[in-house]
């Protein structure tokens, strides 16, 4: 039996887009919510559009604008993405961490449940084998939960609001391997932080996501269809 509704947090990368067909097997009725944040790959919204049509599922996008804040190599023109190597990750937190970026996305999702009544706030979290975001762990969702349910109107009426990160004690392959398991097509699913369709294969994220598809033995959906539309020429 499905669970009622859900709201997902659907940024278009491969995390969110398995989130979102995973949520989409879970619950009875979904909403993806996007956020315009100032990012500079705000290409990966445009994309989210494409994937949320194709899969006929209700979306709605914000617009906050973190560049105000900047801090960010992704929302600050002034830093620059670094080109960093899986094995130069490390421990310490990335150029590309947004100030508590999930904070505020989880925030202002929690503020939409509540006005459409849905009680689960769905992410693509996961803290495995990715750049060392403070923001992506399980010790952070469950304490955003408990603020949550301790200063909403959901929960002083007893209506509990739940995080759920699915993909969280997973690595990206596992991401995809799962997400191929429900039907996920990543076809239109951008990673790349420099803000183009036709990824860099330089950038922590296109490093994570090739090395994730190659251990796979399968062709990365999107390079597939760049090739297609020839706009894929390798590197």
């Amino acid at each position: 039996m499905k669970m009622n509704s859900a709201i997902v947090l659907f940024s278009g990368g491969i995390d969110s887009t398995t989130a979102l067909y995973w949520a989409k097997r879970e619950f009875s009725k979904i909403l993806a919510l996007t956020f315009l944040y100032g990012q500079k790959h705000s290409i990966e919204v445009e994309m989210a559009k494409i994937i949320t049509e194709k899969e006929g599922i209700e979306q709605r996008i914000i617009n906050v604008d973190l560049s105000q804040i900047g801090g960010s190599s992704l929302t600050d023109r002034g830093i620059e993405i670094e080109d960093i190597k899986l094995e130069e990750l490390g421990e310490r937190i990335p150029s590309t961490y947004v100030p508590f970026r999930n904070g505020i996305f989880l925030s202002l999702a929690t503020a939409l449940a509540e006005v459409v009544d849905s009680d689960s706030i769905v992410t693509g979290f996961h803290s495995l084998d990715s750049p060392n975001y403070p923001d992506t762990s399980r010790e952070f969702v469950d304490s955003m939960e408990r603020a949550i349910n301790s200063g909403t109107r959901a929960g002083r009426l007893g209506r509990k609001i739940s995080i759920l990160s699915p993909l969280i004690g997973m690595k990206k392959e596992e991401i995809i391997r799962f997400g191929l398991e429900l039907g996920a097509d990543y076809s239109y699913s951008i990673s790349c932080y420099r803000g183009e369709e036709v990824p860099c294969m330089r950038c922590p994220a296109c490093r994570i996501r090739d090395s994730a598809w190659k251990s796979l033995g399968i062709e990365d959906h999107l390079i597939k269809r760049l090739k297609k539309e020839g706009k894929w020429h390798g590197f």
